[in-house]
């Protein structure tokens, strides 16, 4: 404002507005200028690097929330051995993603890193360790949301994307279109260069043990589950939310769905709204039976209660989690996280994978309820 009332002053005194030198009569006032100007500065700088860095401290929360599925999960059922790989292994997509975090990376990568470790692993229900359909097949589904614009991706019944969260990650920012399935899907996987592997890269023998047990048993007509068949009720979906340094979150999940599945069903992880969401407020993702968390748009629902109505983010997870989904007959569970950084890990069966490094740094990996 100093720089541009001295110009004026120039100009209403010469009556010029054209370039010219400025004469000796003139010169005084643009050094009384330009001195005004300097001593604005120096007079506002050390409050506005003090704003800077309240802000910068501010933004530099970030926090990082992730599951690999939730079911009957008991002491009884799992060795300490197994126990013990399956912690190193939430840990290691822990890290991985709050290695992102600490390079100031953004929260959409740092979610995608911890999914695709949880992908490359034989122990969840995800990328390598999909469970199989009834043809046989391994069919996965993946989505992610960026809360920041809104931006989402999503793929379902995919058979040869080694990471299905990476492709799903090209649909968001690479088409016009939020989600892919099937032949078409795998046909942009090409055209954006995403890994393609030969079907037998999913292949694992205790879910293809699953797979010939369910085949055995009869489907319950209510739940659509098959009866006795414990791995059906370990729902291994994994997912990720996270907050970046710049404040913005990220929502992604990815599985194979149901053991024994037919007629091309897709559950609710690739749906968004209902197995992922994120906006500038909340992120959450699912993990459960999911056909109710469709009917129930949970992952949307929880942040709509934070947006509409106000409630902290466990108090919206537990609302869905543990009131709405258990009245219509639904089990599951979601992790998530609002701009603050608060975590929730809400879940109505009797354990869930989950692991959580918050913004004051610490670590927590649990398995049992």
């Amino acid at each position: 404002m100093i720089v541009i009332r001295a110009i004026r002053d120039v100009e209403y005194l010469t009556g010029d507005k054209r370039e010219m030198p400025i004469s000796a009569k003139h010169a005084p006032l643009v050094l009384c200028g330009l001195l005004g100007l300097l001593t604005f500065v120096l007079l506002a700088l050390p409050a506005g690097a003090e704003s800077l860095e309240k802000r910068t401290n501010a933004a530099a929360k970030t926090a990082l929330v992730l599951h690999g599925g939730a079911g009957t999960l008991t002491r009884k059922e799992i060795t300490p051995e197994q126990e013990e790989e399956y912690r190193a292994k939430l840990r290691e997509a822990l890290m991985a993603g709050a290695e992102v975090l600490h390079r100031q990376g953004t929260s959409v990568d740092a979610v995608i890193a911890a999914i695709v470790i949880l992908e490359d692993s034989y122990l969840f229900n995800a990328g390598k360790g999909a469970v199989f359909t009834h043809k046989g097949v391994n069919a996965l589904d993946a989505s992610i949301m960026a809360g920041g614009d809104l931006s989402a991706g999503a793929v379902a019944g995919v058979e040869t994307v080694k990471n299905p969260i990476l492709l799903a990650d090209k649909v968001r920012t690479n088409s016009e279109h939020v989600m892919m399935t099937a032949e078409g899907a795998e046909e942009f996987a090409k055209e954006q260069n995403i890994r393609l592997v030969d079907r037998k890269y999913f292949f694992t023998e205790r879910r293809w043990r699953s797979l010939q047990k369910a085949l055995d048993k009869k489907v319950d007509a209510q739940t659509g589950y098959e009866e006795g068949v414990p791995d059906n009720w370990k729902f291994g979906t994994v997912g990720a939310v996270a907050l970046d340094s710049y404040g913005q979150i990220a929502a992604g999940t990815s599985t194979g769905g149901l053991t024994n599945k037919r007629y091309g069903r897709v559950g609710d992880s690739p749906i968004i709204g209902a197995g992922t969401y994120a906006n500038k407020l909340c992120g959450i993702s699912a993990t459960g039976h999911g056909e109710f968390f469709i009917r129930a748009t949970v992952a949307r629902d929880i942040c709509a209660l934070l947006e509409y109505k106000g409630l902290n983010i466990q108090n919206a997870a537990d609302e869905l989690i543990l009131k709405k989904l258990v009245s219509m007959g639904g089990s599951g569970g979601v992790v998530g996280l609002d701009s603050q950084g608060n975590i929730t890990k809400s879940f109505n069966t009797k354990g869930m994978y989950r692991a959580s490094l918050d913004v004051e740094g610490n670590i927590e990996i649990d398995i049992f309820k």
